[in-house]
Parts: structure tokens; C-alpha cells; sequence
């Protein structure tokens, strides 16, 4: 889709290939097909990189072998602090964005008591270190946490744990399959009758495999929302047409920043790494997806996010008609302070 609008505008006349591989979330495969791709095939960019560990891998070779990295899937913080790079760009949400916005809000509405579900990679340790900071940073405390393999499908004793710490949030610091299967075994045990499940990295489409019935009430930070204006219904309603179901913030992601690189690529003239990178921080950010977006020193991307909880069936309009936006977070404030980056390229 971004290559196709882009190719009605400032791309005619470009010739652009596209290529894919599946890493299978293992950063070695994803590492060894990163520079086949740039030392064989010539490839200028490298896109979406969901998997924190594939993606902290892919970013270095990129930087090392000359590539524009740019992440829409992967959370981890390490991406625009201790591991930048000037040509590695983060995209959509990161551990921070989406701990920041949902154990704040929840712990000064006065649930104190946190037990975190982790997934054990990059990911989910940078996810509950993050929210962990914010619980307390807030007057709560965390009384107990578990770390699950990548793709469990039993839940069962880690969910008993959760249980048995009496923690008011059980908190889920994870994603994909592994949300689902621990918010439907957690109903199974009816620990959202005694407990509330906040999850910090649900995806619309795991709320459309859940059912409202299931998931209403879940709170979350998301960074985009398909039904939030009139451009973003019309970009949702493009994506359906070909995928049948309404885009993820990643997907979202994907889109703005391979449409924002080949206009930097069109504006530079050249497909230069180096140049390219530059002309992209220097130009805004103006898509269907992201609002008041911009790119900091740190390759991190700007842009507001949204608080969000799952309706109950009852105030559901229709299929997809899933989320009620309860505040919008600022840019300047969704993500970690340019002030507390680790990121070489900052001036302190």
C-alpha cells in the first residue's frame, strides 16, 4: 500500500522490489538473511523486524553494512538507547510507550499490587522492567512475577501463581498467541473475577480472536486505532479489502514508515543510506496512521498514543467495533524523555 501511493506521487518513474523472509523469532536467522539481503541483493531497507532480539541483531548489521532499519514490531527500549544507531529508526510503540500509559493510569486509580506474566526474551524483560518502574514510580509496589517460554499454550501454573499473590493487576508482559491463550485460561480459572488483567501488548486482531465477551475491560496503550478519524477509516478500509480484517498498530507502522522512507529516498535524490537517513529526519511525518509524528536524534518516532479499553458487547456496533479511546497521550509525553536516553548520538 505505501509503495502503491507512493508510486502516484513522489516515486514515478521508481522501480521498487520487495523481498521477504520469516525469522521464525530467531534473531540468527533473521541476522544471517539481513546481510545476505544487503551484501547480495543490495537491499537499501529493512522493514518491520517484529522480535526485539531479531531486530536489536538486524539494526547493527544494517548500520555495520550500510541499510535503513526500521522497526514496527519489536518493543524493546534497547533499539534508541544503548544500541542506536544514526540509520536505525523505531517506529511504533516500545516497552515504555506501552507501560508508561497503562501502569500509571491503573495504579493511581488505586490498584497498587502488580503480578506480572513475562515472556522469557528481550522483550517481555524490557516490557515488565519498564512497567515495573512505572507501578512504583506511582505509589505501587510488585509483589511477585513469572516468566513463561515464547509460545507456551499452558498457562496453567504460571496463571496459579498470579493467583495466589492476590495482586490486584495481574499484568501480561506479552504478545500474540501468548495474550490470548493467558487471557482465556485466566477466565477459565475466573481470576478477572477476583483480579483485573491489564495486558500490555494486546493487537486488535488478538481482541477480535478473544471476543468482547472474553476481553472487555482490558485496558492498553495503543498507537494506532483504525476507527480514530475519518483518514484512518479510510486507510482501514483499503487494508480490509486485501487482508479481510482491520490493520494492527504494526501493520500501521509498516505502512507510515516504508511510505515515509521512499519519500526521503525521493527527496534525497538517491538511495544512499546515509543520505536517506538524514533527509528522513528533516522531513515530517504526514500519514494516514501517525498524529504530531516526528524523529528525535535517537531514531526514536514521535507521536501521540492512545488509552484504550475493550467494550462490553452491549456498546459494540458491529465486527471490529472493539475499543473506546479514553484519553490520547501526547507525543512529548508517551515516550521516555529524550533526557534519559543512553543513546550515543544524544547531546547531554
Amino acid at each position: 500500500m505505501a509503495i502503491d501511493d507512493c508510486l502516484k506521487a513522489e516515486c514515478k518513474g521508481m522501480k521498487i522490489d520487495v523481498v521477504s523472509a520469516d525469522h521464525q523469532n530467531k534473531a540468527d536467522i533473521a541476522a544471517a538473511r539481513a546481510q545476505e539481503w544487503i551484501e547480495r541483493d543490495k537491499v537499501d531497507a529493512l522493514v518491520d523486524l517484529t522480535n526485539s532480539a531479531g531486530a536489536l541483531a538486524v539494526q547493527k548489521i544494517a548500520a555495520d553494512k550500510g541499510a535503513i532499519a526500521m522497526h514496527s514490531g519489536p518493543a524493546t527500549t534497547r533499539l534508541t538507547n544503548e544500541d542506536c544507531t544514526a540509520t536505525g529508526f523505531h517506529w511504533m510503540f516500545d516497552t515504555y510507550s506501552l507501560s508508561a500509559g497503562t501502569a500509571e493510569a491503573l495504579t493511581r486509580l488505586g490498584n497498587t499490587d502488580w503480578f506480572f506474566l513475562t515472556v522469557d526474551y528481550a522483550f517481555g524483560h524490557s516490557l515488565e522492567r519498564d512497567a515495573s518502574r512505572a507501578v512504583t514510580a506511582n505509589g505501587g509496589r510488585v509483589v511477585g512475577a513469572v516468566r513463561h517460554p515464547l509460545n507456551t499454550a499452558d498457562f496453567s501454573s504460571f496463571l496459579l501463581q498470579a493467583q495466589a499473590s492476590k495482586a490486584q493487576i495481574v499484568a501480561l508482559a506479552n504478545g500474540g498467541q501468548d495474550t490470548v491463550n493467558a487471557v482465556k485460561q485466566a477466565n477459565e480459572f475466573g481470576i478477572a473475577k477476583q483480579q483485573k488483567l491489564a495486558s500490555l501488548l494486546p493487537f486488535i486482531t488478538d481482541i477480535h480472536a478473544l471476543g468482547l465477551p472474553t476481553a472487555q475491560g482490558l485496558i492498553y496503550v495503543d498507537g494506532f486505532y483504525w476507527d480514530r478519524d475519518e483518514a484512518s477509516r479510510a486507510f482501514a478500509a483499503r487494508f480490509e479489502a486485501q487482508r479481510k480484517a482491520k490493520p494492527t498498530m504494526v501493520q500501521g507502522g509498516v505502512y507510515s514508515s516504508v511510505r515515509h522512507y521512499l519519500k526521503a529516498v525521493a527527496a534525497a535524490g538517491t538511495d544512499e543510506y546515509k543520505a536517506v537517513a538524514a533527509k528522513m529526519r528533516e522531513l515530517p511525518i504526514d500519514d494516514p496512521v501517525m498524529r504530531n509524528a516526528s524523529i528525535r536524534a535517537d531514531g526514536r518516532v514521535i507521536h501521540d498514543t492512545y488509552l484504550v479499553e475493550v467494550k462490553k458487547p452491549a456498546e459494540s456496533k458491529g465486527e471490529w467495533d472493539y475499543l473506546k479511546v479514553l484519553a490520547t497521550i501526547p507525543a512529548e509525553r508517551a515516550f521516555q524523555p529524550l533526557s534519559a536516553s543512553t543513546c550515543s548520538l544524544v547531546k547531554k
